[in-house]
């Protein structure tokens, strides 16, 4: 394969959990009487860390009940985690990837322990090298994420691909120096995607597998 690493994003990306964690966010700002945002304001924030998450969905919030927003969040998404699936398809491109010869890793906006516990759930625990969350450096779009696995891994940039379905995720791989390629089927709507450079735009699991067999 052209790329040695391959790095997913998580939600919205391998995982089909973009509906939930929207809905998730809108029920913890109505926990504490907030304007609730709308779908696409909620979708937007995710992959993001959770203090830039806050600032976004919940701007008039005073900063010292930053945190509580949040557990709130934490409360209703770990209520409802396990209604989220796998995109179809998943387990099969990440065996496709990793029979051609490429390393896997994960870049995502959970924190260690939530993806511990999606890595768990889903059955993918032994499929990824490496992996970065939010909580372990700087969150999406700082380069940290990339930087740190590509250390772990000691890819050169040049043969790392990032995958995500958030401009976001674009944004990471461009500061990191790294190609990318969105997905358009998660959180983030097409046309906002294709307003940042990626070498392909993907509208489905199967279609991103067809590119990266002839690209990857």
């Amino acid at each position: 394969m052209r790329y040695e690493l391959v790095v997913f994003d998580w939600d919205g990306t391998l995982m089909d959990s973009a509906g939930l964690i929207a809905s998730c966010i809108q029920a913890a700002c109505r926990d504490l009487g907030l304007p609730e945002p709308t779908p696409a304001e909620a979708r937007w924030v995710i992959g993001l860390g959770i203090l830039a998450s806050v600032r976004h969905v919940a701007p008039t919030l005073p900063e010292d009940r930053h945190a509580e927003l949040g557990e709130r969040y934490r409360r209703h998404f770990l209520a409802r985690e396990h209604e989220a699936p796998l995109f179809e398809g998943i387990p099969a491109l990440l065996a496709s990837l990793q029979g051609r010869g490429a390393r896997l890793a994960v870049a995502t906006g959970k924190s260690r322990r939530g993806l511990e516990r999606a890595l768990e759930a889903s059955g993918l625990a032994g499929r990824f090298e490496a992996t970065r969350c939010a909580d372990e450096g700087f969150p999406k779009p700082h380069p940290d994420m990339v930087h740190a696995l590509l250390e772990a891994t000691g890819v050169e940039p040049a043969r790392a691909l990032m995958i995500g379905d958030t401009t976001h995720d674009l944004e990471l791989a461009a500061n990191a120096g790294i190609d990318a390629v969105a997905v358009t089927y998660g959180a983030h709507e097409a046309a906002m995607l294709r307003e940042r450079p990626a070498r392909h735009y993907a509208s489905s699991v199967e279609e991103l597998g067809r590119w990266l067999a002839t690209n990857g």
